[in-house]
Order: C-alpha cells, then sequence, then structure tokens
C-alpha cells in the first residue's frame, strides 16, 4: 500500500522555507579551489538517517543589462564541462568574503562587459541545482548603463579572454530561451524573469539589498 503525500493546508503560503535537518557528521571528500565536494549524514526524523554528497559552493550573481532600447547584453564563452559555447548573461562568483551582493554584481559588469550601471533590483533569486549542490544565485536587473573608462578596464584572462558581447532585444532572447538555443540557467531564469516584470510594469522588482535566506552564510 502507498502513502499519499502530505497536503499543505489551503491558504498556506506559496514560498520555500529554510527547515535545516540536523547534520549528524560532516565530511569534506575533496576540497577544490572554488567548490568543495562534502558528505552529510542527515537526520530525517521518522525517515531514519541518510547521506548525502554535494557540491558546497561560494553562491554567485548574474545580471540582466538591460539598455534603453530594451536589449539585453548576453555574452558568449567557453565552458569544458559541456564542452560548448553558451550565451550567457554576466555573472560570478561570490567568492569575497562579506561582500554584498549588489557590490559583486557590479564588479562583474565591469569585468565582463565593460559596464556601470545606475539603477540596481533584483529580478529573481533560484538554486542551481538543489539536489547535488547548495549554489544559490541572484539574479539583478541592472540599468541606466554606462561604459567603464577605456584605462580602468579589466583584462580579461582564460575563458574570459575569447569573451564577445551581443545586445539582443529582450523578446528575442525570450523566443530563443523558448525554442531551447539558449541553456545558460542564468541566462534563461534572467530573461524570462525580466520580460515577465516588464509586462507587469517592473511592479515586482525588489531593491538591490533584499533578504536572500538562501545565501550560504546570510
Amino acid at each position: 500500500m502507498t502513502t499519499a503525500p502530505d497536503v499543505a493546508p489551503a491558504g498556506a503560503p506559496l514560498a520555500d522555507e529554510l527547515d535545516p535537518r540536523p547534520v549528524l557528521r560532516h565530511e569534506v571528500l575533496h576540497r577544490g579551489r572554488i567548490v568543495d565536494l562534502v558528505r552529510d549524514d542527515v537526520d530525517l526524523g521518522e525517515a531514519g538517517t541518510v547521506t548525502r554528497e554535494y557540491v558546497a559552493h561560494p553562491g554567485a550573481v548574474a545580471i540582466v543589462a538591460l539598455d534603453d532600447d530594451d536589449r539585453v547584453l548576453l555574452l558568449r564563452q567557453y565552458r569544458h564541462p559541456v564542452r560548448s559555447r553558451l550565451w550567457e548573461v554576466p555573472a560570478g562568483l561570490l567568492d569575497v568574503d562579506g561582500e554584498p551582493a549588489v557590490d559583486g554584481a557590479a564588479r562583474e559588469l565591469a569585468e565582463e562587459a565593460d559596464l556601470t550601471a545606475g539603477r540596481w533590483h533584483v529580478l529573481a533569486d533560484f538554486l542551481s541545482s538543489p539536489g547535488s549542490s547548495d549554489e544559490a544565485l541572484r539574479v539583478f536587473l541592472a540599468r541606466d548603463l554606462a561604459d567603464v573608462a577605456a584605462d580602468a578596464r579589466h583584462v580579461r584572462t582564460g575563458e574570459e579572454a575569447g569573451i564577445e558581447l551581443r545586445w539582443v532585444p529582450l523578446d528575442e532572447a525570450v523566443a530563443r530561451v523558448l525554442d531551447g538555443s539558449l541553456h545558460n540557467p542564468s541566462a534563461v531564469v534572467g530573461v524570462l524573469a525580466a520580460a515577465a516584470s516588464r509586462a507587469g510594469g517592473w511592479a515586482s522588482l525588489r531593491p538591490a539589498d533584499a533578504p536572500w535566506p538562501s545565501r550560504r552564510g546570510a
């Protein structure tokens, strides 16, 4: 006989909630340059104890840079794990201790796109792969854009050295997400969130320093 899953009571908030379970043992299996592979023994109460291995990640930010003509900036770079050049939005790690997320986003926008922004808002928050990683991502909307001075631009290296930039109408970017042409998760979430927020008159935008409880260490 199967048991039906619990049903949330009518009227309960449709919102994810932090609900950490006791970790009986924590082990770092591999300490990497950016991420670690860890193993936890987790007490699930009546369901018993389970062992889960996952990637511990510092978190990241992504930026939907939108110009006055409703064009979004996409950049293409090589991603070795998937052996592909992907069209993405500017993004980067939150690997500076204590750094506000919006400051990290401003840094990444300047380094990857040679741009600054006069207005910042939160578009969306998501967890990239919650069954296998604790990576949390925040997607910002950046507007009132300006170029970084030529003598202050970041020197890009590695995969970033070959970045290609393209301004794309937001509606076209949405179409490319929906027809399966774009796969980067930050680009998919950011483009669709920007289009949805624009359709609602941008009423859904949150302040750049909005609470972010799923960020590691928040």
